[in-house]
């Protein structure tokens, strides 16, 4: 990825789209799959981007690293393929079609259907991948500078998400909230309905720090990156978010290194080092909550020492579930549809468990096998370019990206992160700046 040969108004104009379009998804996608017509609006601006894009929608095939290039196909075969039809005879004799044959018998319709036991559900998954896919073919027309400077729009959509949480807090939930049917008193939800999803982004946001943004590093820029991280630090913990607030750990650790890696440390100047700042004030926040109780972070602490978790009962039906449908799974996006079969009486409650909690649990259910071993190469080629990177000028931005794909990855074991519109686009970028900046010299053509 050497020189991007093209037009100078190109990159411009692929800056501004790719503004437009991570602005969209951040306000408007956060919803996930019951906010159908806010999922369709990033949706048709993707799709409108990626018209007036055509050239670079396929020079991005072309000229793309063949690893990612055939992971992206593969994911979207994926879902495409369970929509196939299938004469009756074949899907019948999938695993775990028994209810949907005697279902369908019932009413007359044995007729030819796809391995997806949902062709709608497996649908709109499948219509969630080209938002992301947009994200990628935009990024891979930026400049690395460009690219860079593109993580701002995050930063920027992440203090946005703070301010619009500040509300939210004080008013215990009566107020500013987008997503009305998750209330939570004094929770910081942002732009998202779920509170670990607004997490997880304001801690992918605080990795973004991390960027050689500027190069200079002026005493201004160390200020304004402070200022910021606490900010979010402190949004994080609002969330109540447990996973997240563990995961803070990475991009701190990250900005640290980098700290370290670029001067040697000392005490007589550590303290002008933000990053240092940034874990020592983390650090003063977590014992003034200890310190002093009944207050909204050491609330947001004291879930830590819950000793309950429903989802540990929605995980041992999910299991189960997951071997009815293995090795072909149930169809993308079939979750909430099939798990209702497979729930166990002992472990039923008023409110329907949604999501497995566990997105690998989930892919299981859903794309057996297939999905699994996609799943796999994935993080085998995210862990790949991590080590890549290594010798990379850009390296900086390298472990950036990999250090936002580490924590979907650890957040998708109790939640399900990549399940809507902004963290989707989120992750694309996060894997663009990865994948670019680990290969600088390779080259690309427009």
């Amino acid at each position: 990825m050497a020189t991007l040969r093209t037009s100078p108004t190109v990159p411009t104009s692929a800056r501004s789209q790719l503004t437009l379009l991570l602005c969209t998804a951040v306000l408007f996608g956060g919803g996930g799959v019951a906010y159908g017509l806010m999922n369709l609006a990033v949706q048709l601006v993707a799709l409108v981007i990626l018209a007036v894009n055509r050239e670079a929608f396929t020079a991005f095939w072309i000229n793309a690293p063949r690893p990612l290039a055939v992971l992206v196909a593969l994911s979207i075969a994926i879902p495409l393929a369970q929509l196939v039809p299938l004469p009756p005879d074949w899907w019948q004799a999938l695993p775990g079609r028994e209810l949907a044959a005697e279902a369908r018998s019932a009413i007359g319709a044995n007729g030819w259907y796809g391995a997806s036991l949902d062709r709608n559900r497996t649908l709109v998954a499948l219509s969630g991948l080209i938002a992301p896919m947009c994200v990628l073919v935009l990024a891979w027309r930026l400049s690395q500078q460009d690219l860079e400077r593109a993580g701002l729009v995050l930063v920027a959509l992440a203090l946005a998400n703070f301010l619009i949480g500040v509300p939210q807090v004080l008013s215990n939930g009566a107020t500013a909230i987008p997503y009305p049917e998750n209330l939570m008193p004094g929770v910081l939800f942002g732009t998202f309905a779920n509170r670990n999803s607004t997490a997880i982004f304001l801690v992918a946001c605080l990795a973004l720090l991390a960027l050689p943004l500027g190069r200079a590093g002026t005493s201004d820029q160390r200020a304004i990156r402070l200022v910021v991280g606490s900010l979010l630090i402190v949004a994080i913990v609002l969330t109540r978010s447990r996973s997240a607030m563990v995961l803070t750990t990475l991009p701190l650790g990250l900005i640290a290194y980098q700290q370290y890696s670029q001067s040697q440390w000392s005490f007589a100047t550590g303290w002008k080092r933000p990053a240092f700042v940034l874990i020592g004030a983390a650090a003063v926040l977590g014992a003034l909550a200890v310190a002093v109780p009944n207050t909204r972070i050491a609330n947001s602490l004291a879930r830590f020492s819950a000793e309950q978790d429903a989802r540990t009962y929605i995980w041992e039906d999910a299991t189960f579930a997951a071997q009815r449908y293995w090795p072909v799974g149930a169809g993308m996006g079939t979750f909430d549809e099939v798990f209702q079969a497979d729930e166990a009486l002992e472990n039923l409650t008023l409110r329907r468990a949604g999501r497995a909690h566990n997105d690998y649990l989930e892919v299981a259910i859903e794309a057996g096998l297939p999905g699994i071993a996609l799943v796999a190469a994935w993080l085998a080629l995210i862990g790949w370019l991590t080590l890549v990177a290594r010798s990379s000028p850009h390296r900086r931005a390298a472990w950036t990206g990999s250090t936002i794909l580490a924590t979907f990855a650890l957040q998708s074991i109790t939640d399900y992160p990549l399940r809507s519109q902004a963290l989707l686009c989120v992750a694309a970028f996060a894997l663009a700046l990865l994948v670019r900046s680990a290969h600088p010299d390779r080259e690309r053509q427009q």
